[in-house]
């Protein structure tokens, strides 16, 4: 086992504990730094890889947007950071727990079985292939996906206009009254 190895697995750790934490803190802006971890250590895996392209998009699009983008939206809504108390107003917990374990599994296992038999007999001949090269991953994103780029941005788009949208509030006819 080589070094790489080593710190591949160290960082994989770091990943799938971040990604727990994530999914069980009850403070919202607390998951959201727990994911710049999760993120955080899956470019060092791509780094660790070579792919020195992917790292960067990584941490460029995911950290530097997306989380973001969720610290954004959650204080632009003021919804309720923390933990609810129990049977108060405003709580947050449904109940659905089990149903939603169950519902996670069943995605986990079709997104599985599809990428295993959509990738089972792909390879990669490491000899005539440019490892950690941009060039080609930048010719198949902007050659082949294309779509998918452009419906994630426009996604994102919606995402922030529905934040927007969800913190205006109504003025009342004195607030107008006194706006004139």
């Amino acid at each position: 086992m080589t070094g790489a190895d080593v710190v591949f697995a160290l960082l994989g750790v770091v990943c799938l504990a971040a990604a727990v934490l994530v999914v069980t803190s009850p403070n919202v802006i607390h998951a959201a730094l727990w994911l710049v971890v999760c993120f955080g250590a899956l470019a060092g895996c791509y780094l660790v890889l070579t792919a020195e392209f992917v790292a960067w998009v990584q941490v460029l699009i995911y950290i530097g947007a997306i989380v973001v983008l969720m610290l954004f939206g959650a204080m632009l809504t003021r919804a309720p950071i923390g933990p609810q108390p129990a049977g108060g107003a405003g709580g947050l917990d449904s109940g659905n727990r089990p149903l939603a374990a169950l519902a996670g599994l069943a995605t986990t296992g079709v997104l599985g079985t599809l990428v295993i038999s959509a990738f089972r007999g792909a390879y990669v001949d490491i000899h005539h292939t440019a490892v950690g090269d941009g060039r080609v991953i930048g010719a198949a994103v902007f050659r082949f996906f294309v779509l998918p780029f452009e419906i994630a941005s426009v996604l994102l788009l919606a995402a922030l206009v529905g934040a927007i949208v969800l913190t205006r509030r109504e003025v009342s006819d004195a607030e107008q009254a006194d706006r004139a």
